[in-house]
């Protein structure tokens, strides 16, 4: 019996006359996410991509295609021909599984083809009739049925399937443009840019580290938070910035209680010069309003002020229980809470200010020329590609 797999699209749908640009990024993305599976063939029609592997591989390729982005449900389905009786033989043995554990079930037919001789409702009738005669111990419940099994006709053949699965929804990655997500250690920064990819965002990362404040573990563990976000978000362009140097002379000429509004200035400064530097259009970050002391709305007014693009926080308004939920549905919780340092908590203050005004913190951090500085970082930024793991 063969057997495919339908991923059926979400918001693309309602495209209009933009939707095969959408569609064409989505297939994009999806052969690359199976591009190292052998002889998979494609073909889309009617908001449906029909993916067909080696039957080895189905179950591999259905695992990754429920990480994409614009993919909106997926299910395994038989193939038949449009024939009735090949139909009926085919649902009872492929929905044997499914069946076998339902105490209620219904069909549904969806007859994309006018031309085959039966209705919808025909099909429905008629094959639900011999699933009955089938599985004896099922009922029809067409309001909460345990299983649906569905049949589709379609131009080149008919398709029968019992367990839709949900796909990652969203729209397709690198359809809304290319942004920088600056990349700590954390929970929130890979939440944050899991959630703009959902968007079509296609996500480059950038990461500060501080040596010897900071270890090659602290960076190797966010290398790995970049490469399972990566199973999402697609391959990411990372980017290591050097950042000890500046952080010292922070310390060394600030005021105390300013030193990590300073330094998430330079950061941003410093991140916004590569992200001209790679054409991307925004910075994302992980900051949630409250969290800490360099996340509130005041802090966050002197950070933005030396912005000269678009910053984009999606996790402003959601707690830390919201972010842990999505860390550990995408799988970074894990990597996020092992106990490396980070450089954003390198000479935290004491007693950091939670309300500065943006003219002191201007005048503080004009004690200091940091331009060279921040060039020289800007300069010595190691980049590289991070793949999803196979």
């Amino acid at each position: 019996m063969k057997e495919i797999i339908l991923a059926k699209y979400g918001e693309i749908a309602l495209k209009g006359l933009n939707k095969n640009t959408f569609e064409d990024v989505l297939i994009k993305n999806i052969k690359r996410r199976l591009s190292d599976l052998e002889g998979v063939k494609y073909h889309s029609a009617q908001s449906t991509l029909y993916v067909e592997t080696a039957p080895e591989d189905t179950d591999t390729a259905l695992e990754r295609l429920k990480k994409v982005f614009g993919i909106a449900k997926l299910c395994k389905a038989a193939v038949s021909e449009k024939d009735f009786e090949d139909i009926s033989k085919v649902a009872i043995l492929y929905a044997e599984d499914a069946l076998s554990e339902a105490k209620t079930f219904k069909v549904d037919a969806k007859r994309a083809d006018k031309h085959f001789p039966m209705t919808s409702p025909e099909i429905m009738r008629e094959l639900g009739g011999r699933l009955l005669s089938s599985y004896p111990h099922l009922e029809v419940d067409v309001h909460n049925p345990d299983v649906t099994v569905t049949v589709e006709i379609r131009e080149e053949n008919a398709y029968i399937h019992a367990k839709k699965i949900d796909g990652a929804g969203g729209m397709p990655v690198g359809s809304s443009g290319r942004a920088l997500l600056l990349l700590s250690g954390g929970l929130d920064s890979p939440v944050a840019g899991y959630m703009m990819a959902k968007r079509g965002v296609h996500i480059s990362a950038i990461h500060f580290e501080a040596p010897p404040y900071t270890s090659e573990r602290a960076r190797m563990k966010v290398e790995r938070l970049a490469v399972k976000m990566a199973e999402y978000c697609g391959m990411i362009n990372f980017m290591c910035v050097p950042f000890t140097e500046i952080q010292e002379k922070i310390r060394e000429h600030c005021p105390e209680e300013l030193f990590t509004i300073i330094m998430r200035r330079i950061m941003m400064e410093v991140a916004q010069r590569l992200a001209v530097q790679k054409d991307l259009s925004a910075l994302v970050t992980g900051e949630s309003i409250a969290q800490v002391a360099s996340q509130t709305m005041a802090a966050m007014v002197c950070t933005d002020a030396v912005c000269r693009m678009p910053v984009f926080r999606p996790c402003i308004g959601m707690d830390k229980i919201e972010i842990i939920e999505i860390a550990r549905k995408i799988g970074t919780y894990d990597i996020s809470i092992e106990p490396y340092e980070d450089c954003c908590t390198v000479f935290t203050p004491r007693h950091p200010k939670t309300k500065p005004v943006l003219a002191d913190v201007e005048a503080a951090q004009a004690l200091y020329d940091f331009e060279p500085l921040i060039q020289k970082a800007v300069e010595e930024t190691k980049a590289y590609t991070l793949h999803a793991e196979k």
